[in-house]
């Protein structure tokens, strides 16, 4: 896996914690959540790109 794709990934489970901290202390918001499939998606389209 390339750095690139390396660090997206990272950041999108960094994202992931952040949103989930978010949640469990000030409650669900839509666009947070929103944002971070956009980017999961962004990620696994990278990683899926990178390895053909």
């Amino acid at each position: 896996m390339p750095g690139s794709a390396k660090a997206m990934a990272a950041l999108t489970v960094g994202g992931l914690v952040l949103v989930t901290a978010y949640t469990v202390t000030l409650g669900s918001n839509g666009w947070l959540w929103f944002a971070w499939v956009v980017l999961g998606l962004t990620t696994l389209g990278t990683l899926a790109a990178r390895g053909t």
